[in-house]
């Protein structure tokens, strides 16, 4: 039996096998669930992702490569789309028994031997091309169908780059690109977690100057050293609680991957406490700007 798994359901909540295939697109390595082929899964276990088109379209591959008669075993939490999971999967013709559990709904079901609405629901969930960011993006990862403000600040007061450098938590590339601007860039390191966004990243970026890795930043020796600068908007949430450590790890491979005198560039919400960490590891901080409810920071190591 071949069994396949879409992120880290709660272990309380879903047994999943030790030898299930990993498919999420956050965790580094994973399978892609688009490269499997119908009917070539026996189960599947998937927590599902909170955005509703993100939600269906993953939902919609996952039957697409069942057999059919194969387990399906989904759940969320309830604030995060659990509530609908059953009403989306009777959409696609699944009948699914709704279970609620510890905050979460939990929908066990069979695959129907012609499941309905999978190619609409993949089709809606795909890479495309959003005029107004005049980018490749995909429903799923982060600001992807519009600029985020943050990223919009930095892009503002970012003076022009010379040397080797980091784009860190690079998303769709934005940042990268207008970084690649400058002629006196020599090489930048595109950074980033979601496969999805590296994908797209790929199509954007598109630059010989320019190496896009899919890794966890949190993993050491994820970026090169004695880089000159480091750029980066980072996340502060993680599975959609706020985890402030991860702009503090962030932060500590910007200092360890620039050289003496290189410079951090940080865009970050102004209620973030990144002073701390800042001033421990780099000589001099400053704010640049703070605007909009964000503070662009300059830190030389």
């Amino acid at each position: 039996m071949r069994h396949a798994v879409y992120g880290l359901p709660p272990v309380d909540l879903a047994e999943v096998p030790g030898d299930a295939v990993q498919l999420s697109p956050l965790i580094p390595g994973s399978a892609r669930l688009e490269d499997l082929t119908e009917g070539s899964l026996d189960a599947a276990t998937v927590l599902a992702p909170p955005g509703t088109i993100e939600r269906r379209y993953v939902l919609a591959h996952t039957l697409r490569a069942l057999v059919p008669g194969g387990r399906m075993l989904a759940l969320a939490p309830k604030d995060r789309g659990g509530t609908r999971l059953a009403k989306e999967l009777a959409a696609f013709g699944c009948h699914a028994a709704d279970e609620p559990r510890r905050h979460h709904r939990i929908c066990r079901l069979v695959r129907p031997p012609e499941p309905a609405g999978l190619a609409a629901a993949i089709d809606e969930g795909g890479p495309r091309h959003v005029d107004n960011l005049a980018l490749c993006t995909q429903p799923g990862v982060f600001s992807w169908d519009r600029l985020d403000p943050g990223t919009a600040l930095l892009l503002a007061n970012l003076p022009p780059l010379k040397g080797k450098g980091a784009d860190l938590g690079c998303g769709l590339g934005i940042l990268a690109r207008a970084i690649l601007g400058s002629p006196a860039v020599t090489a930048l390191t595109l950074v980033e977690i979601d496969r999805r966004a590296v994908e797209m990243a790929h199509r954007n970026v598109a630059d010989p100057r320019a190496t896009i890795v899919w890794a966890d930043i949190r993993a050491a020796g994820t970026v090169p050293g004695s880089l000159d600068f480091v750029v980066m908007n980072p996340p502060f949430h993680d599975g959609g609680t706020e985890d402030q450590a991860l702009g503090r790890t962030f932060i500590a491979r910007a200092a360890e991957a620039l050289r003496k005198g290189g410079t951090l560039w940080l865009v970050a919400n102004a209620h973030l406490p990144y002073e701390t960490a800042l001033g421990a590891a780099f000589r001099d901080v400053s704010v640049s700007v703070q605007a909009g409810g964000y503070r662009v920071y300059e830190a030389r190591r």
